[in-house]
């Protein structure tokens, strides 16, 4: 190769090893940047920043009141009542459940296993069992797994029969964001075999 398409290949490359180094980082310095102006700008304060620390204790503060005797129960009558206006309660149980499902208590990606979708044992899924028994549809032999999208907050639901599904014993941290990435970030004890 000569000299001169040597260098243009070696800078070329250099370049592309910088856009590696610098592109994630950049990225997400600019996604926290335009979380921090939307929240100052809901906030209304001149400091950078101020606003989100002020809202990361305003929901703390929350926290702690929703803790107490008092506020549960203010709370419970407050859902009681939302539970009673048709559309509404919908959307705001779906939207509580959803929450619950990652920050709660009670957790419910918490089971990932393989998914054999269509009787072929070469191609499957990775999801979490949401649910173990369906009685309750006259399904007693399935299972609930949803099914998350790479590179996407969404998903589907499936309903499949039990022996259908593997568990697998990897945490589900991992295993979401080894979905969530498409399969780009590597499972641990993948990485050590």
């Amino acid at each position: 190769m000569k000299p001169g398409k040597q260098l243009f290949s070696n800078l070329l490359a250099y370049f592309f090893r910088g856009l590696l180094l610098i592109v994630p980082f950049a990225l997400t310095g600019y996604i926290i940047s335009l979380a921090f102006h939307w929240i100052d700008g809901m906030v209304k304060v001149n400091t950078p920043g101020l606003g989100i620390a002020g809202l990361v204790v305003f929901i703390t503060f929350l926290g702690y009141l929703g803790s107490t005797l008092l506020v549960r129960s203010i709370l419970g009558l407050v859902e009681k009542l939302v539970a009673s206006i048709p559309l509404i309660s919908i959307i705001y149980t779906s939207f509580k459940e959803l929450t619950t499902a990652f920050v709660g208590n009670k957790t419910q990606f918490n089971k990932p296993v393989l998914v054999r979708l269509h009787r072929q044992p070469q191609v499957q899924r990775l999801g979490f069992v949401t649910q173990q028994t369906l009685g309750g549809l006259h399904l007693p032999e399935s299972v609930a797994v949803y099914l998350p999208h790479s590179y996407n907050f969404s998903g589907n639901l499936y309903i499949v029969p039990k022996d259908a599904i593997t568990p697998l014993d990897v945490s589900s941290t991992e295993t979401m964001k080894f979905i969530i990435s498409g399969g780009i970030t590597g499972l641990p004890h993948l990485e050590e075999e």
